[in-house]
């Protein structure tokens, strides 16, 4: 790692002496990962519903939806480098993360609502419009409490292990509030009733989800940002005040990205964002018309996921201390990958439990569980991965952009997951999926060549992704190198 005396250009030498940090109490990494429901009631709301809500139930051609929905994802995408530079050098009496925090939390909220509850009577092309401005403003409020948030991490703790615990709390948070309202969604809003017999086909139930999402998500950012508001004065100081034209910004976030392990980073994140997006379009599909499930069954799936949730929160961290991040996220997420399409394979084999079989919710009640609590766990620690890309970056720039990287990854997942759910509209129109299909009343054909394509597709996306990720660089011992020559040291 070279001489630990190292000087770094830009430093301060009360940077350079700044003392190791203090261990987070319980409580604050709890009030902290509350903050990620409302980023996990988003992200599932988009994930799971909102392609089938505005094709099948409110009559937009599948692939208007899928247009729309990518062009806010990149939309929002293009906002996160903006956000995260502005929350890295912000100077005001509540730190640099905070004032957006409390600032996103309710109009992000009201735009959720709004997104759920579309005027009546709208034509095709106003409803299009109407979809694609809301989707838009809500990617863009969340990205605002959602950056600065994810940014404190590094802040918070410069220890490697205590890192990937906090992450634990955050995923925990987010995959607990997005699967809780998923949940509810099926178990209670999308109840088929007499009118409505498919229940994930009832509109009524869509608007009800909007207004008790909205509210959960406001209550769960001013939780976050109010749990952690005591932090403020021990938190990272913005750089001083400098003139600097637009030239200078794009020439000092090119620098601050091209940290080699970040770009592996990024470039996994490009096929494994690719392959979230369109698993989350397509995965209500291959629930309602691949697995004829009902809603209720469906709610199993969904609340299952709490489960892996638990675990996920606890073996990440162990994971970590014992066999390391990078170790530990390569083998996890190669054997997703194999776990994901196994149970469509084994299907178009003829030797998986048929529908309607009693066999077939607990098989994949299974798969589900085990094959979530990797993602999970893998997620955690590719998460923290990033948080230590934080000094190995300034030994070489003598800045800290923790917000610049975290929108920077962001940037990707959001951009290329678009791609992902508008390449699955494609799918769904390649192989003539009808529009307003009956589950049981789809051609068999058709739902064959759903999992044909799929399948293989999903397996080749992850598989690009693992071996960019076995690029990165950044084991324990050179992140407590960097600290030592920052002048920070590990904490005994």
């Amino acid at each position: 790692m070279g001489d630990t005396s190292h000087s770094i250009p830009g430093v301060s030498a009360a940077a350079l002496a700044a003392a190791a940090p203090r261990r987070l109490g319980f409580s604050t990494k709890l009030l902290y990962g509350v903050g990620s429901v409302a980023f996990g009631v988003k992200d599932t709301g988009f994930g799971f519903f909102l392609l089938l809500y505005y094709n099948q139930v409110l009559g937009l051609p599948d692939a208007w939806v899928g247009f729309g929905i990518m062009l806010a994802l990149i939309a929002d995408a293009l906002f996160d480098p903006i956000v995260g530079y502005a929350s890295d050098h912000l100077h005001s009496r509540w730190g640099r993360r905070h004032p957006f925090m409390y600032a996103a939390a309710v109009p992000v909220a009201v735009a959720y609502y709004f997104l759920w509850n579309p005027p009546a009577g709208l034509s095709p092309p106003a409803l299009f419009a109407y979809f694609l401005g809301v989707a838009v403003i809500v990617r863009i409020l969340i990205a605002c409490y959602e950056i600065p948030s994810s940014s404190l991490v590094p802040e918070l703790t410069d220890d490697y292990d205590e890192r990937t615990a906090i992450m634990s709390f955050r995923f925990f948070f987010g995959w607990y509030g997005g699967l809780t309202m998923a949940g509810l969604a099926y178990a209670v809003f999308l109840a088929p009733d007499a009118e409505h017999p498919v229940g994930v086909l009832n509109p009524d139930g869509y608007r009800h989800y909007g207004l008790v999402s909205a509210i959960v998500m406001a209550v769960a950012i001013l939780t976050s940002a109010l749990g952690t508001h005591a932090c403020i004065p021990s938190l990272r100081k913005p750089p001083e005040h400098r003139t600097r034209g637009l030239r200078g910004i794009v020439a000092e976030f090119r620098q601050t990205v091209s940290n080699r392990s970040f770009l592996g980073l990024f470039a996994a994140a490009v096929f494994g964002g690719m392959a979230a997006g369109l698993t989350a379009a397509v995965n209500i599909y291959f629930n309602t018309f691949f697995w004829e499930l009902r809603s209720d069954q469906m709610s199993v799936l969904v609340f299952l996921n709490f489960v892996s949730a638990a675990i996920a929160v606890t073996v990440a961290p162990a994971l970590s201390r014992r066999v390391g991040k990078k170790p530990a996220a390569l083998t996890l997420s190669l054997t997703a990958s194999t776990i994901g399409p196994l149970p469509i394979v084994l299907r178009l084999l003829d030797v998986f439990p048929p529908n309607g079989s009693p066999a077939l919710l607990p098989t994949l009640c299974v798969f589900n569980t085990f094959l979530v609590t990797l993602v999970i766990m893998s997620s955690i620690l590719i998460a923290s991965m990033v948080a230590d890309v934080v000094e190995d970056s300034e030994v070489t720039t003598g800045r800290r952009a923790e917000g610049t990287f975290f929108a920077a990854s962001a940037f990707v997942q959001k951009s290329v997951s678009g791609i992902g759910i508008f390449t699955s509209t494609l799918l769904l129109s390649a192989i003539g999926f009808p529009q307003g299909a009956q589950p049981g009343a789809v051609e068999p054909a058709i739902v064959q060549r759903l999992g044909l394509v799929y399948a293989p597709t999903l397996f080749v996306l992850h598989l690009i992704a693992i071996a960019f990720l076995a690029t990165y660089r950044i084991s324990r011992a050179r992140h407590e190198a960097n600290l030592q020559r920052l002048g920070r040291g590990a904490r005994p």
